[in-house]
Order: structure tokens, then C-alpha cells, then sequence
């Protein structure tokens, strides 16, 4: 059987991934039609504002979605109808790490993966093919297959094909655009070839022909998981140098320079911070121990645990400095957290460090003032109502305010911590900040992006991630 010509593509979930990613192949193939469905009415509503106030921030993406949206670029919350109408279907639904039962705390919990495959399976009446786009574990796609067969009409045949993402927030769009690779696996039977084809076919409108990489169905998964834990261990490998770079008095940055000229090292992802954050490096890792565990791997298990053991270790250290440099209590003092997103040019707060900063400050019962360019308030209250689960939220705001610029979260507060490496925190108006301060006027730096000498000129008492004191 030849492989399919694809001419409607379903995309379930109008989240992070799959946003970006099909408005990306509906600029990039014009012949192409492409739906976004999602249950989530406000969500459909926000990708189809007459302002494109989009759901998500992702620089560029918003140009993308002018060009492309009520030409071959539809968003809809009538599932079905998109279901029956595409030759192809991706899924890239939310699969968070499980909060109860079996696996708990690390395993992925695939509940709307399953709810998604079983409206597949119900609502098609031709034949599918079916791309797994979430973040899932190794065999999810087996299980897929079953739900699918189990449940298929006659006549109707569904192709699982797993084709993970591995995009970046804040260059999302570029990423599209260039991806390092495009990779897809499939079942190595003829018609699993087939329409692993169909959809290479699908990228090859603007990715080389070499950059389309196909392999087995499990390796493509996990492959995902297995690129997520070798970035995110290099940024725990860097933190934990840090710390020893703080003990000793060498600086983690000229350290980070000097071994990243090393060709066999590189110096991406050496660069030592308050901890990773995000949708994915945690619980890609979790899900990798996960795998390992019940595979009964307890080395392997135990190995890529110490990963995420190593950045909750990094962010409780960078909370005790800033209790311990306040002369051991921050008790009723006022501090500013610049910074929410878990880093620059994203709205998004998934396991963001400033959460778990703030909710040990708030618990030393400190004054918290915040004050982040993109996150939206709603989710900041959401998010430290999560991480303060026996407070209510009245009393969390009794301790936490909002500021509508850096310059105003500043004001007569005692201390400042950087958590975002937002650009704007380097171009501050430090002198006017400190005038406006507590005395002794003190600034820690959890991203390493500001200018130490400068600030201490002004006056400043300047804490560096990575930069012990001794001369």
C-alpha cells in the first residue's frame, strides 16, 4: 500500500506544543488543511481573538498564527468533526507526573492520552493515522494500538506513529522553523513504514531530507525522555559545581567557559542558576525512573533520580543563602522576586524555581513582592496556592503582593533576588532602586546576569550563584 497524501491534519490539544507546532505546519504547507481541537472553550476562544491575544506567549508565534489562521489554520472545540475529517490525527494532550496511586510522584499519568485514543477509535469511520505528540513513556503507543483495534469499526485500520517534540520555550518558533532533527518512529512493518512516510512527507516542505529522522516506534519515545534527562543532568552537573565553586572561591562561570571550549563538552547548558524548571526536565526524568524501576534498573532508577534530587537540593541552598546573609532571618522582612516564568520569553510557571523561593520565604513568614513582564496574575495565585496547600489564599496574600514593574517591586525592601533572567533585570536602574531600599541593600542573583562590580559600587551587597567570597 502507498503511503497516504496527507490533506487534513487533527491536532488534539491547543496547548504548548500543540499550538505552535501545527500553526507552524499550516504556514509551512498551504495545501494542508490543519484544526486544533480542544474541550477547553476560553482556550479555542484565545487562539481565535480578534487581537490575537493568543492562550500562550512564545515569541513569533503570533505572526505565525496571522498568516495561517482562516486560511488552511482552524481552531475549534468540535472534536469529532476533526477526528473524522483528518487522514492524519496528532495527540499531544497533557500528561502530568500521577498525584495519587500506583506510580505516584513519577510516572506519567495518561489519562488524557486514553481519553483522546478512545474518542479516536469512536468517532472515526475511515481509516486514521495516529501520531503521539505528548510527552509519554515508553510503549504508551502499544497501548494506543490495543484501544484502537479493540475499538475500530470495519474497514476502518488506525497507524500509530510516536513523533515526540523537542522545542524550547522562548524559541519554540525557531525551532519549528530549524529543528536539529524531526524525528518519527513507527512500527517496521510495511504500513507502519508506510505512514511514517506520510507524515516525512508532511515536514520534508521545509526540513531537509536529512533532518527527518526515522526509527522504531520505542526508540522514538524513548529517545524523548533519554535527550530531556542528558540536558537537564548537565544543568544539575553545573549546579552542583556551584556549589563547590561557593565553598572554594572559584567562580562557576569562568569554570563553565573554560571546560564548555572542550569539543567533546560543548558549553550549552552549563550555565549554573537558582535550578531548571519547566513542563518537561522533571517529569521526563521522573518518568525515566519510573521506566528504570519497574524494569527493576534500581542503578538506573536511582542514577537519573539524583538529577532532580541535585536542583531541589540547588534551590533550597539558594533559599538558606538569602536566609542565612539577612543575618539568619528574614522574618517580617520585605524582599522582591523579580522574575515567575521558570525562564525568559515564556509565560509559563511549570515548576518554576520562584515558586518553590517564595513559598519558603512566605513560610519564614517574609513579605514577598513579584513581578514578572509576562505571567499572568491568575496563574501566580494558582501556583502558590499549589505550593502553600494548608494556607488559604487570603493569608498567602497577606504576605505576597503583586507590582506592576521591577522598579516598583523594589521599593523599600531589604532585599532583591533575581529568579528569571529576564533582559530587562539587566537594565534596571540600580542607583534609583537603591535609594528607594532598606539599608544594608542587598541582591541575590540565582541566573547570573547581572553586573556584580557595578551593584557593589552603588552600594549594593551582591550574592552570585556559583561565586564564593574568599579572594
Amino acid at each position: 500500500m502507498a503511503p497516504v497524501k496527507v490533506q487534513k491534519i487533527c491536532c488534539i490539544g491547543a496547548g504548548y506544543v500543540g499550538g505552535p507546532t501545527c500553526a507552524v505546519i499550516a504556514l509551512k504547507c498551504p495545501h494542508i488543511q490543519v484544526t486544533i481541537v480542544d474541550l477547553n472553550q476560553a482556550r479555542i476562544d484565545a487562539w481565535n481573538s480578534a487581537d490575537f491575544k493568543l492562550p500562550i506567549y512564545e515569541p513569533g508565534l503570533e505572526e505565525v498564527v496571522r498568516q495561517a489562521r482562516g486560511r488552511n489554520l482552524f481552531f475549534s472545540t468540535d472534536v469529532d468533526k476533526g477526528i473524522r475529517e483528518a487522514d492524519l490525527i496528532f495527540v499531544s494532550v497533557n500528561t502530568p507526573t500521577k498525584k495519587a496511586g500506583v506510580g505516584a510522584g513519577s510516572s506519567a499519568d495518561l489519562t488524557y492520552v486514553e481519553s483522546a485514543t478512545r474518542r479516536i477509535a469512536a468517532v472515526a469511520t475511515s481509516s486514521k493515522i495516529v501520531v503521539e505528540k505528548s510527552t509519554v513513556p515508553c510503549r504508551t503507543a502499544e497501548s494506543m494500538r490495543t484501544i484502537l483495534e479493540a475499538n475500530s469499526k470495519p474497514g476502518t485500520r488506525f497507524d500509530i506513529l510516536s513523533n515526540p517534540e523537542f522545542l524550547a520555550e522562548g524559541t519554540a518558533i525557531n525551532d519549528l522553523f530549524a529543528p536539529d532533527r524531526v524525528l518519527i518512529g513507527s512500527l517496521q512493518t510495511q504500513e507502519g513504514k508506510d505512514a511514517c512516510a506520510s507524515l516525512a512527507e508532511v515536514y520534508a516542505n521545509w526540513v531537509p531530507r536529512e533532518r527527518i529522522l526515522t526509527v522504531g516506534l520505542w526508540s522514538s519515545e524513548l529517545t524523548k525522555l533519554a535527550a530531556n534527562a542528558m540536558l537537564a543532568q548537565r544543568i544539575s552537573s553545573i549546579n552542583a559545581l556551584s556549589a563547590l565553586c561557593e565553598a572554594t572561591g572559584a567562580n562557576v562561570d569562568e569554570v563553565a567557559h573554560a571546560i564548555g571550549y572542550d569539543s567533546r563538552i560543548g558549553p550549552k547548558f552549563l550555565r549554573a542558576s537558582v535550578g531548571f524548571g519547566g513542563s518537561c526536565f522533571q517529569k521526563d526524568i521522573l518518568n525515566l525512573v519510573y521506566l528504570s524501576e519497574s524494569l527493576h534498573l534500581p542503578q538506573v532508577a536511582a542514577y537519573w533520580r539524583q538529577v532532580v534530587e541535585m536542583n531541589e537540593y540547588q534551590k533550597s541552598r539558594f533559599s538558606k543563602t538569602v536566609v542565612d546573609t539577612l543575618f539568619n532571618t528574614i522574618t517580617g522582612k520585605r524582599i522582591a522576586v523579580l522574575g515567575f516564568a521558570f525562564k525568559a520569553d515564556t509565560g509559563d510557571t511549570r515548576e518554576s524555581a520562584a515558586i518553590s523561593l517564595i513559598r519558603d520565604f512566605v513560610t519564614e513568614r517574609a513579605y514577598v513582592t513579584i513581578y514578572d513582564p509576562k505571567v499572568e496574575e491568575a496563574q501566580i495565585w494558582l501556583d502558590l496556592s499549589e505550593a502553600l496547600p494548608s494556607v488559604p489564599l487570603e493569608t498567602i496574600k497577606k504576605h505576597v503582593t503583586l507590582a506592576p514593574s521591577a522598579l516598583d517591586a523594589c521599593k523599600q525592601t531589604e532585599a532583591i533576588v533575581i529568579a528569571t533572567e529576564w533582559k530587562e533585570f539587566k537594565e534596571i536602574d540600580w542607583q534609583t532602586v537603591y535609594s528607594q531600599m532598606s539599608k544594608p541593600a542587598f541582591v541575590f542573583d540565582g541566573r547570573l546576569i547581572l553586573d556584580v562590580e557595578k551593584l557593589k559600587q552603588i552600594g549594593f551587597t551582591v550574592k552570585v550563584i556559583g561565586r564564593g567570597d574568599r579572594l
